[in-house]
């Protein structure tokens, strides 16, 4: 593993919501990611910490987290909007909702010098934002299937 691949400056992750990120596995697909603050971004003195959590709800797979204007964190928890689940920022784990007992899928990153940076051997980082430009993100099932 190397020192990794600048994503963006600290500051630009939230402390209520979160940063999308698109990064390309080594199958050459974009895949969305949101950076979150693992720390709820109020650790006085102490070192601040993110995570990267893959953009899907793990109980309905087409619903993101963030549809490019910051998911939904709530007391260091990251919220599906669609069905109330939370996740811990800090793990991952669900710990209300219908995956109760799931964890979502991360990507290794580190905070280092007040930046965020990939550090996962997986993944390049390919920008800030949606995969996909232009891309309808509606969570609204009739609309998903074209209704």
């Amino acid at each position: 593993m190397d020192s990794g691949t600048r994503m963006a400056p600290l500051a630009d992750v939230p402390d209520e919501s979160s940063l999308l990120v698109t990064l390309r596995d080594d199958a050459g697909e974009d895949v969305e990611f949101v950076l979150v603050r693992a720390d709820g971004g109020d650790s006085e003195g102490a070192e601040e910490e993110v995570r990267a959590w893959h953009n899907i709800c793990p109980h309905w797979t087409d619903v993101r987290f963030d549809s490019g204007s910051g998911a939904e964190v709530r007391n260091g928890d990251l919220v599906c909007t669609k069905h109330g689940a939370t996740f811990a920022c800090e793990s991952g784990d669900c710990d209300f909702g219908p995956p109760e007992g799931a964890s979502l899928t991360g990507v290794d990153v580190a905070v280092r010098d007040g930046s965020v940076y990939l550090v996962d051997d997986d993944y390049e980082f390919v920008r800030v934002g949606a995969a996909e430009v232009g891309r309808d993100r509606s969570t609204n099932p009739g609309e998903r299937l074209g209704f």
